[in-house]
């Protein structure tokens, strides 16, 4: 049974900056952050290749940057310049064909979900 754990989240101001991390009890070959605020569907951030191609929802843009530790299993996303409409729950997710398919594909395709850890933004 494949876990994945996160951990990170927090209560941060506008303009402030988090590293959320997900461990992962064996190799994933692609992995992803997905997030969902309250009163709206979940939605993909950023996804990752162990080859190292990446894809980033727009509003992230420049903003975050997904990475993962091939030694530790670990996915990585370091947010910045965060804003209030970042304030969501944040899920690691695994596995994926490609770091395309966190936009491209729907969050049933994932077979694998960490529990979440919430991201609150004030401004």
């Amino acid at each position: 049974q494949v876990r994945l754990g996160e951990s990170g989240g927090g209560t941060v101001q506008a303009g402030g900056s988090l590293r959320l991390s997900c461990e992962a009890s064996e190799y994933m070959y692609c992995m992803a952050w997905f997030r969902q605020a309250p009163g709206k569907e979940r939605e993909g951030v950023a996804g990752i290749e162990r080859n190292g191609l990446t894809s980033y929802a727009d509003a992230v843009q420049g903003r975050f940057i997904i990475s993962i530790d091939n030694t530790k299993n670990t996915l990585y996303l370091q947010m910045n310049s965060l804003k209030p409409e970042d304030t969501a729950m944040y899920y690691c997710a695994a596995d994926c064909p490609a770091a395309r398919w966190v936009l491209v594909g729907q969050p049933a395709d994932f077979p694998y979900w960490g529990q979440g850890t919430q991201v609150t933004v004030s401004s």
